[in-house]
């Protein structure tokens, strides 16, 4: 798994929001419409902390960022349901983390919905 380059990271931030429009978008590495992005609040994080993953399930380049939750942000997260343990468990391991994440989004269970 590769990180975005710089570049890469920018054009990220062009268009529409995630929270906008959360379907897949075209990757700025590859060109694929494979890009994705899952969010999710930390439990234990000492002020309201929103942790972006975006990837690419073609190229599998990557990037996560922790930023503060936008105040009214709401969303759905079908990993709220795990345990502690469980989260902990699947997060050891960027691969397997972003493999289960494409599995939901391959099922349909992502992208998540947004709500302010």
């Amino acid at each position: 798994m590769d990180s975005f380059s710089g570049d890469e990271v920018a054009a990220l931030t062009q268009g529409e929001s995630f929270f906008v429009a959360p379907g897949e978008r075209v990757c700025p590495a590859c060109g694929e419409r494979r890009l994705r992005a899952y969010v999710n609040t930390p439990a234990h994080a000492r002020r309201p902390t929103l942790v972006s993953y975006v990837w690419c399930a073609a190229c599998r380049k990557f990037v996560g960022t922790r930023a503060a939750h936008p105040d009214g942000l709401v969303f759905s997260d079908p990993l709220a349901l795990l345990s502690e343990a469980e989260r902990r468990e699947l997060e050891r391991s960027l691969v397997g983390f972003l493999t289960h994440l494409d599995e939901l989004w391959d099922s349909g269970v992502l992208p998540q919905s947004f709500a302010a």
